[in-house]
């Protein structure tokens, strides 16, 4: 499988001739969406900077909401959570997070979790290869609430999402918090990542990616 971050809470995930983009982003919020093609495309939440669909230029099944599903092999649960709320808003949103489940891997993007997740939801999502966490804070999870989610799902690989970048206007908390948090080292951010079961760490490991721009 091939990873690449596009910045925020966008991933593109490629398998098996299989390509999905997560929360796809609006230029508003400073970062600008490369331009790509997805078979899938997830939203976790309706706000600017998770749901600009129309950011992708390709015939996709759309997936925003909880439910179960196949699609091309690919087996998707979309589980409720909540995100917090964002400036000059009281009432809590709905959050979806998605679990993608391949022939060898499965992976799990938070969205714009806010909350550590309850023990039915860690039991809805079990045998997390990859984990797609907010750090952050602002509508998702802080460094110390990421690390707390992290320690329940244990996943294998961990990937920092939905932090301060120098491209984002959103005030949000840097990377270097997390990796505090998780007592890791600095790290030079990999260009993407690609990964198989026989690759994977018997430790969890906090795997940084750099931000492709378009």
């Amino acid at each position: 499988m091939d990873i690449d971050w596009f910045g925020h809470s966008c991933f593109r995930l490629r398998e098996a001739g299989v390509t999905i983009i997560t929360d796809p982003y609006d230029k508003g919020i400073g970062y600008t969406m490369p331009r790509t093609r997805a078979d899938i495309l997830t939203v976790s939440h309706d706000a600017p900077g998770h749901a600009a669909i129309g950011a992708v230029k390709s015939e996709y099944k759309l997936l925003n909401r909880p439910g179960e599903y196949e699609i091309k092999d690919v087996f998707i649960t979309g589980i409720q959570t909540w995100c917090g709320p964002g400036a000059g808003q009281e009432a809590k949103e709905e959050n979806t997070v998605f679990v993608f489940e391949f022939a060898d891997l499965s992976v799990c993007h938070l969205g714009d979790l806010a909350k550590v997740l309850t023990q039915a939801q860690v039991e809805a999502m079990p045998n997390i290869d990859v984990l797609l966490v907010p750090v952050g804070g602002g509508g998702g999870l802080d460094a110390d609430k990421a690390a707390e989610v992290i320690s329940m799902l244990e996943p294998s690989i961990v990937i920092p999402m939905h932090y301060h970048t120098p491209y984002t206007t959103l005030a949000l908390e840097p990377l270097s918090k997390f990796l505090k948090e998780m007592g890791v080292a600095e790290q030079a951010p990999q260009e993407s990542l690609r990964v198989t079961r026989s690759q994977l760490p018997d430790e969890t490991q906090v795997v940084i990616l750099e931000c492709k721009q378009g």
